[in-house]
């Protein structure tokens, strides 16, 4: 039995994921077309911490919940350990196929100097509208700040790419722990 439920979590943890990939991938090419269609730095600021962290979680949330509902609704800390990264690992890999290479190599090529020229234009803004001469100083900064993290981003290595590959590794399974210390629900009874 528990063998067949490991097998249905590994499972169903891969088709979880890929809907979720699909999903967030789908949540981040929205934000970009709202952020280059805003010119304002708080709404891009807002918009960034809504798309980038609250309705990822969120959706995260409820995709663990029903990864828990579809094998059974109980799951110990390895298993939904397991599961969750899984999933998350799947997401991230479809999020890269389809925001990384497809939308933003086939679909939109201009995707990362669009990106800058929204940010400079809201951020040019926001130095236009400021009244003191530090706050203008401060805009100038960021603005220069941002152009030089955009011009190294250009550059990036075979090398850098598995660093950052090894690392988000890392970071899903800290990730998963954390959601399955959340989402766990062992059945009663049930020693560790």
């Amino acid at each position: 039995m528990s063998a067949q439920l490991e097998k249905t979590i590994k499972i169903q943890g891969l088709i979880k994921g890929l809907i979720l990939g699909a999903v967030l991938a789908l949540v981040s090419i929205i934000y970009f077309y709202f952020m280059v269609s805003v010119a304002s730095a708080v709404a891009i600021t807002v918009g960034a911490i809504l798309f980038t962290y609250i309705i990822p979680i969120a959706i995260a949330a409820l995709f663990c919940i029903n990864l828990r509902n579809k094998v059974g609704g109980y799951w110990t800390m390895r298993q939904a350990a397991t599961g969750i990264f899984i999933m998350f690992f799947i997401s991230n890999l479809t999020i890269f196929i389809l925001r990384d290479q497809v939308f933003a190599k086939a679909i939109e090529p201009q995707m990362a100097q669009k990106t800058k020229t929204a940010m400079v234009t809201a951020l040019n803004k926001l130095k236009d509208s400021a009244t003191k001469p530090e706050e203008k100083k401060e805009a100038d900064a960021k603005i220069k700040e941002m152009e030089k993290s955009f011009e190294a981003g250009k550059g990036i290595t075979i090398g850098q790419q598995i660093q950052s590959l090894g690392i988000s590794i890392i970071f899903l399974f800290v990730l998963s722990i954390i959601f399955a210390a959340f989402f766990k629900r062992e059945p009663v009874g049930h020693t560790s």
